[in-house]
Parts: structure tokens; C-alpha cells; sequence
């Protein structure tokens, strides 16, 4: 009797311990992994395309007289300076020798110029919903994972649980029959093996999936290539310019620097460094849930960043309209 007991309670052990094996990867369907949040094509860009930092160029005072510095570098990004020299002169001229052609050519001038302000306001809406895309198929994915996780610990935590009850059970049975062999003992250590076995599957229970990036803005941020494929070129000047004046850095650096100083890619050891640099800003691969989150957290850094020059946009429509106003 009690060697049955024994042998039951050890096929329990054996059960429980083969059921939590091969736990670590899980497959997603393939369409799930596939990415459908960029259907937009830029302009190819080119040395032309990009435009030169505006501490380079030399600014007509009738521009920095009547508007600020970040407007101005605003105007740069999205390739309005020259409009904006041809409608302050034009202004000018006009204010001293009113005529119906003049008014008509600053109207156009004015369409002009709110015209590229509402395309560069446009073209960060779609980078933008580009970004928040990645970044919602990065936390859905990572959620899955999360929840594969939580289920198993909750099944090993339940074994645990059981294992616990039935080693009391079954040594309390053997002992009430008079037990006078070791068998309680033996029960209690291959209980106590398994509960520390099964605490340890808890700890080491983390899933992975193949997620894949072929477009990867990530890496346009870390590696700063001259021309980017990802964001238009307003946008990446916007990202990229470093003011040597009162020395600040770029917004990408800045991005970069945050990265690193709150943990998100400064926490790794010197030789995994470039297997999870490879990871984060390639074409994709092993991902946890973990890691897809904080990729997830990555893009929306990079979109908070983006977003914030319609504020300029805003701030540069404002001070174009006070000047078109004759205020």
C-alpha cells in the first residue's frame, strides 16, 4: 500500500514536470508579423532635397527682423525661406505703391506659403500614424506574449500548490497506516525537488516570437544617415539639426542619449551588445514580450518628438499671419 502510494505520487511529479517542458517559443500566424502601416512613398531625396543647416545660410535681416529664430528654422525644414524673402519685399513694396497686381501676387504668395505649411503639417500626421502603427504591433504581439506567460505561471504556481497538498496528503496517509520505513522522507524531498523545480520554470518562464522589421525607423535614428528612408526630409532636418550657437543637440541625439540614460538600451553586457543592437535596429528576429515593449515605448518617444514641430508649424503660421495682416 504505501509503495503505491509512493509510485502515485511520484507519476504525479512526472506528469507535472513533462507537461511544463517547451514552453519558450510560440509561433504567430503569418500575417500577423506582417507589417501594413507604411503604404506612403516620399521623395527620393537628394543633396538637393536636404536642406542646409540654417546657421550656414545667410538670412535677409527683412527675415530675422520680423521673425524668430524658430520659425525661421522651421521655414528651413520645409523649404519656405525664399517664399517668405519674395512676400516680406513684395509686402514692402506694395505698403509704399498699392496696385491690384501686387495684391494679387501676395495673395498667391500667402497660398504659397500656408499651402507647403499644411503639406509639412500632413507629412508629419503620416509619419506620424507610420510610427503609432509600429508601435501598436509591437504592444499587441507583446501583450500575447505577456498573456502566454501569465497563463503558464499560473498553471506552474497551481502545481506547485498541488504538489505541496498531495506530499501532506500522502505522508499523512502512510504515517497514519504506521509507517516505519523512509518513505514519508522520500515523498517530502521529491515534493521539495519539485516545487523548487517548479519555482524555477515560474522564473525562467519567458516566451519568444519571430517578429520581423524590414523598414525600421529605429535604425535611421541610431545610425543618422545622411538621406533617411524612412522620415521625409523636412521631418529628418527637423530630427537631425544640432545648433552649434548654444551648442544643443540635435533631437535625435537627444532621443538617443534618453535611451540610454533610462535603461531602455543601457543595461547590456559588453557581448550581447551587438546581437541585441542587431535585433532593435534590423530587419527583426527573437523578440520577448519585454523587448517588444520596449521597442514599442522607443516609437512612441520618436512620434512624441516628431509631433512637437507642428507647435513650430503653429508658431510660424502665426508670425507669417501678423506680417501678412500689416500687424
Amino acid at each position: 500500500m504505501k509503495q503505491r502510494i509512493c509510485i502515485w505520487f511520484l507519476l504525479v511529479l512526472t506528469m507535472i514536470m513533462t507537461s511544463c517542458s517547451g514552453i519558450r517559443t510560440t509561433q504567430l500566424p503569418t500575417k500577423v508579423n506582417e507589417s501594413n502601416c507604411h503604404n506612403t512613398t516620399w521623395e527620393v531625396q537628394t543633396p538637393q532635397s536636404i536642406p542646409k543647416p540654417i546657421h550656414t545660410l545667410n538670412i535677409d535681416t527683412a527675415l530675422t527682423n520680423r521673425f524668430s529664430f524658430q520659425s525661421l528654422n522651421t521655414a528651413n525644414a520645409i523649404g519656405i525661406l525664399e517664399l517668405l524673402s519674395q512676400f516680406v519685399e513684395l509686402k514692402k513694396t506694395a505698403a509704399a505703391q498699392p496696385t491690384m497686381n501686387k495684391r494679387i501676387e501676395l495673395v498667391e504668395l500667402s497660398q504659397k506659403v500656408n499651402q507647403r505649411i499644411n503639406i509639412a503639417s500632413l507629412e508629419i500626421s503620416a509619419i506620424g500614424s507610420e510610427l503609432d502603427c509600429e508601435e501598436e504591433r509591437a504592444d499587441q504581439i507583446a501583450n500575447y506574449l505577456k498573456s502566454k506567460e501569465d497563463n503558464i505561471e499560473t498553471k506552474l504556481t497551481v502545481s506547485a500548490i498541488i504538489i505541496g497538498a498531495a506530499s501532506a496528503v500522502a505522508t499523512g496517509i502512510i504515517l497514519t497506516l504506521g509507517n516505519t520505513g523512509n518513505t514519508p522522507e522520500i515523498i517530502g524531498i521529491s515534493a521539495g525537488f519539485t516545487e523548487a523545480t517548479l519555482g524555477v520554470l515560474i522564473l525562467a518562464n519567458e516566451k519568444k516570437t519571430e517578429f520581423k522589421h524590414p523598414r525600421n525607423a529605429l535604425k535611421d535614428i541610431w545610425e543618422a544617415p545622411e538621406y533617411s528612408t524612412i522620415f521625409p526630409p523636412s521631418i529628418w532636418y527637423y530630427l537631425t539639426y544640432e545648433n552649434p550657437e548654444n551648442d544643443e543637440t540635435s533631437r535625435r541625439q537627444r532621443l538617443i542619449d534618453n535611451w540610454l540614460s533610462l535603461g531602455q538600451i543601457k543595461d547590456i553586457k559588453e557581448k550581447d551588445k551587438e546581437k541585441v543592437y542587431g535585433l532593435l535596429y534590423g530587419e527583426g528576429g527573437q523578440y520577448t514580450a519585454d523587448q517588444l515593449a520596449n521597442r514599442a515605448d522607443m516609437f512612441d518617444q520618436i512620434q512624441a518628438q516628431i509631433t512637437l514641430m507642428k507647435q513650430d508649424l503653429k508658431l510660424l503660421t502665426i508670425e507669417f499671419e501678423a506680417i501678412n495682416n500689416g500687424l
